[in-house]
């Protein structure tokens, strides 16, 4: 599985997920040259090389009208930039005019929308009157995009990351000297794993915390992972260890948790429908196999797949939907070809395809409900469907 893991032990700054991210992906110019040509007034990004405790990296650099628009303020974290207020409508309206992908775009759009939603919360504000400060300059707008244009490039199946480093002491925002991490950057790592240490500063921003919210799936030790490319974003102010946020990109096996039981007194209705249940609700897979029991009764075992995080949800419901009183749990490693939806154009219509490829291996297999319905539409079987998809793909 193509994955993407962060190393977060020095918090995330969109500046540094940005630099982070070019060198894992061949089109880095590519998205740099359209960063630049974004329809923001005076928007000029770079990538600078440079270095953190003999640790060499990438910076991230946006400038607006030729200057760095935040005035940076060294002494109290990352990116608290310029004092100009923009409402979301202004942000939505900015970032629906640039000429991105649909993706991109929508990735952004939601940033700014969990952005506003913390905000919100903390100040008792309704969203659309909610009116950013650092987070509304032209510069954290083109880090959000920036992260979402290479991350849509680089399309990794799977993003994961460290628990969060937050740092300590204060940080001085718009609304004046508060505690790291600020409320709305605690409002949004609500539910991810974080700590606070040593070092003294804001090392989580609310723009690198929206990020992490809207892309990274699971939060926790690096997974095992054949590295095939690595990047080091580089933040603005100097620490005692180096100030980078690390990202590593390459193949890895999914962990996952199989729970299983044997049941001899549920009806297949019964069956049928727990199966229907667990699918609905999150399982990976799931399937029961016949099998003789003890006191030579016939009976089945159901076997559910399952992330780890969703390992008691699963027991829930296999306890509320079989008769069993015991399950049984099994750890083991999951290896998937990585998958992409793609659609062909048949004589009676499109027709969703499911593309599969790693380990050396290419698979298209059309979607079987619109299979199906193509065989009836013509009156042909589903061999001959599915030999008028394989014309066209």
């Amino acid at each position: 599985m193509r994955t993407l893991f962060f190393d977060l032990s020095m918090g995330a700054a969109g500046d540094m997920l940005a630099a982070s991210l070019f060198p894992l992906t061949d089109k880095g110019e590519d998205v740099l040259r359209r960063i630049n040509s974004l329809p923001l007034p005076g928007l000029e990004a770079k990538l600078l090389p440079g270095e953190k405790c003999g640790i060499r990296g990438l910076r991230y650099q946006v400038l607006v009208h030729g200057r760095e628009e935040d005035e940076f303020d060294h002494e109290h974290g990352h990116e608290h930039r310029s004092r100009r207020h923009s409402s979301l409508g202004d942000i939505r309206q900015l970032i629906a005019a640039c000429p991105l992908p649909e993706a991109v775009v929508r990735d952004a759009l939601e940033v700014y929308r969990l952005l506003a939603e913390a905000e919100s919360k903390v100040h008792g504000e309704p969203v659309e009157q909610i009116h950013f400060h650092e987070v509304g300059s032209l510069d954290a707008v083109a880090d959000i995009l920036t992260v979402c244009l290479l991350i849509h490039e680089i399309g990794p199946e799977r993003i994961c990351a460290s628990p969060v480093h937050v740092g300590s002491g204060t940080v001085r925002c718009a609304h004046g000297l508060l505690s790291v991490p600020a409320p709305a950057t605690a409002e949004l790592l609500k539910g991810i794993p974080c700590y606070s240490g040593e070092i003294k500063g804001e090392l989580c921003t609310p723009t690198g915390a929206a990020l992490l919210k809207r892309f990274v799936q699971d939060f926790g030790p690096m997974p095992r992972l054949c590295t095939e490319r690595m990047g080091c974003g580089l933040g603005y102010r100097d620490f005692p260890q180096a100030n980078c946020l690390r990202s590593f990109l390459g193949e890895s096996c999914q962990e996952a948790v199989e729970l299983s039981c044997n049941v001899d007194d549920m009806s297949g209705e019964a069956v049928g429908f727990a199966l229907e249940r667990l699918m609905d609700e999150g399982a990976l897979d799931a399937c029961w196999e016949s099998l003789g029991m003890k006191k030579s009764r016939p009976g089945l075992r159901l076997t559910v797949l399952c992330r780890p995080q969703d390992r008691e949800k699963m027991l829930s419901l296999i306890f509320r939907y079989t008769s069993t009183i015991g399950v049984r749990e099994t750890l083991c490693r999951r290896y998937i070809l990585r998958r992409e939806k793609d659609y062909v154009q048949s004589p009676y219509g499109p027709v969703s395809i499911k593309r599969s490829q790693g380990y050396g291996v290419e698979k298209a297999k059309p979607e079987y409900e619109q299979l199906r319905s193509l065989a009836i539409q013509a009156g042909i079987s589903l061999d001959d469907a599915r030999d008028i998809v394989d014309k066209f793909a």
